[in-house]
């Protein structure tokens, strides 16, 4: 028993090998590539386009786009034309995007979450053929109703972090993406937070597979750098290590400086990492405590060679 194994998109991917990378994630039997979002890089929605026109049968998950960016009614416009374009192959995911990243452009909400709930609730109307009059906080619309509502309603999932927004999750979506790094031991707080029927989880981690566990962790420890950032802190407080790797935080002064003093049995627990038998265990652990889809991210210095490295899970 395993969850549905997708990869992610490096976001720093030069664009021009997008149409590659998600070519070889197929032929490689990836069921599913997921996009972010993450600023100033490469829109989500350009990205899944290409995707999901030069491929066969890849679903490609957004994951996410920051609600507190576009209007409701144009991001509901972009969903239905792509999913009426690829029926049944696209998930979109919606969250509060990185707060820094919104004080940046002057789109901060002061109350990111009654954004968010008020965002999912209206794009899931419209994306279902319904004529909306919203009269919100932030989302108002006046009769608004999409001319071509796509055919297979693409589901709407949260990108959350926290207690209360997974409990919003919970509410209003259809599943929830879950950022690295997730532990067993968070996505267990994650499940009892959203508890709802049929509500998909879907976890990211930071992954490197290699015979030789040592490489493995070598390729993942400068990814893990942002484990200690207060962004982060959700995943980390439900560890048994939690005060300790903040006050490894403390000592060495920088993301650098923790990545490099992580001892091993925190990485081991932090990622998926490891030789391809215990790689697969970490999965089915994940599998077995609700997470029905893992989204590896490569932690490679050439993508294709991480691509190839993570596709031994597949079989």
């Amino acid at each position: 028993m395993r969850p549905v194994i997708g990869v992610l998109v490096p976001p720093r991917l030069p664009a021009d090998q997008l149409v590659g990378y998600a070519q070889k994630a197929e032929q490689l039997g990836f069921r599913e590539v997921w996009v972010a979002e993450d600023c100033f890089l490469h829109g989500a929605f350009v990205q899944a386009a290409t995707i999901l026109a030069s491929t066969s049968s890849l679903h490609v998950g957004i994951g996410i786009a920051p609600a507190a960016a576009r209007n409701v009614a144009f991001a509901a416009m972009e969903v239905a034309t792509l999913a009426g374009l690829h029926p049944g192959r696209l998930t979109m995911g919606v969250g509060h995007g990185m707060l820094g990243w919104l004080d940046q452009v002057g789109a901060r909400p002061s109350s990111p979450l009654t954004l968010l709930e008020e965002y999912i609730q209206a794009l899931r109307l419209l994306l279902g053929g319904q004529r909306v009059d919203f009269s919100g906080r932030y989302v108002r619309l006046d009769g608004v109703q999409l001319s071509h509502p796509p055919p297979v309603v693409p589901p709407v999932f949260a990108g959350v972090r926290g207690p209360r927004s997974l409990r919003l999750s919970g509410k209003v979506a259809q599943g929830t993406i879950l950022a690295e790094p997730v532990t067993p031991e968070y996505l267990s707080m994650v499940v009892e937070q959203t508890a709802s029927p049929g509500h998909e989880i879907v976890a990211y981690n930071i992954a490197s597979v290699d015979d030789d566990p040592g490489a493995a962790r070598a390729q993942v420890r400068n990814a893990l750098a942002v484990v200690g950032e207060p962004d982060w802190q959700p995943h980390i407080a439900v560890l048994d290590f939690a005060s300790e790797l903040s006050e490894l935080r403390r000592k060495t002064g920088s993301a650098a400086g923790l990545a490099a003093a992580l001892p091993d049995s925190w990485i081991d627990r932090l990622a998926i990492v490891g030789n391809p038998a215990r790689a697969r265990e970490q999965l089915a652990v994940l599998h077995h405590g609700g997470a029905g889809h893992a989204v590896l991210i490569p932690a490679y210095p050439d993508p294709y060679a991480g691509l190839s490295s993570l596709a031994r899970l597949l079989t």
